[in-house]
């Protein structure tokens, strides 16, 4: 899986393929099927089947107070695209100058100059260059006369609805983080530095490393199940995501309890997938009372994690 920054990189391994052009954030199931058939073209035409994407998201440089907050950061998007088989992953800079580009000259530099694609593979509501004025029809039109093949995939349904980015976010954004798995290839996943904390957790019994630094949407507040993954191990996880109200501390902390971990992680960056929510974040009567919920909260967590891969 090659991953580039800039079009002045491609070389011929990911030239005269399959191409796919969009965000990809989340990589959810609906994105993995796009690629199952751009991998197909790909194989058709005899070419590398190439993930055209824009880092930013355009909507960030354009009108920033409107940006959705990401799902995925890029290396994470590579992975996973990685992982459904993609060949190479084109993440260019969003500026001005490429939003600013029109349909004719985007589909020009890009796919026939760039890129040399000899297939397209898109979803029936892409959209392309300036102010988004290029659609599939436009893009049928100008792969006809370029003599390129154009696949429209239909989106992904889940529950009667079409599996989106924007949905996904919604239920992450509510706490529902198992719905959010479900349209998604892979459990909810963010990243943060582990910093100094005021060391509550190790009073308690329960020692946690403390994030900051995510890059990536945040579920609600709330205790949660996952897995904390550090220096190549992953560790079943009990997650603690808002204020200590036994304490009287309001500041919403991310603090991640690993279960049988034994070591040490400030500095440290800290990947964590979300599973499950276990309950709200709620005061307890006594610092014993909290105890025995957070014993309750590990147990839960081992029943419903995979237990550690060394």
């Amino acid at each position: 899986m090659r991953v580039l920054r800039h079009l002045e990189e491609v070389g011929a391994e990911l030239t005269g393929g399959a191409v796919a052009i969009g965000n990809f954030d989340g990589v959810h199931r609906g994105h993995a099927q796009l690629v199952q058939r751009l991998i197909h073209r790909a194989q058709r035409v005899g070419g590398p089947a190439v993930i055209f994407t824009f880092d930013p998201h355009p909507v960030r440089v354009l009108r920033p107070a409107e940006a959705p907050p990401p799902l995925t950061w890029t290396e994470r998007k590579a992975q996973l695209l990685g992982e459904l088989g993609v060949d190479g992953m084109i993440a260019v800079r969003t500026d001005e100058q490429l939003l600013q580009l029109s349909p004719r000259v985007f589909f020009d530099r890009i796919l026939c100059e760039s890129l040399q694609a000899r297939a397209i593979v898109e979803g029936p509501n892409f959209r392309f260059g300036r102010q988004r004025r290029g659609d599939v029809a436009l893009l049928d039109a100008y792969c006809l006369a370029a003599g390129m093949e154009l696949e429209v995939v239909p989106p992904l349904g889940n529950g009667g609805r079409a599996i989106s980015s924007s949905r996904i976010r919604t239920c992450i954004q509510a706490g529902d983080v198992q719905a959010a798995s479900r349209m998604l290839t892979h459990p909810y996943r963010v990243r943060g530095l582990v910093t100094h904390g005021a060391r509550r957790g190790s009073e308690l019994g329960f020692p946690t490393a403390n994030l900051e630094g995510v890059d990536t949407l945040l579920p609600a507040l709330g205790v949660y199940a996952g897995r904390a993954r550090v220096g190549g191990a992953v560790w079943p996880a009990a997650i603690h995501l808002g204020p200590n109200p036994t304490f009287a501390e309001a500041a919403a902390k991310f603090e991640v309890h690993l279960i049988g971990f034994q070591g040490y992680l400030y500095g440290e960056p800290l990947e964590v997938d979300f599973w499950a929510r276990l309950r709200d974040i709620r005061p307890f009567d006594s610092v014993e009372a909290l105890k025995s919920q957070l014993w309750r909260d590990m147990a839960a967590t081992q029943q419903m994690v995979q237990p550690p891969v060394l």
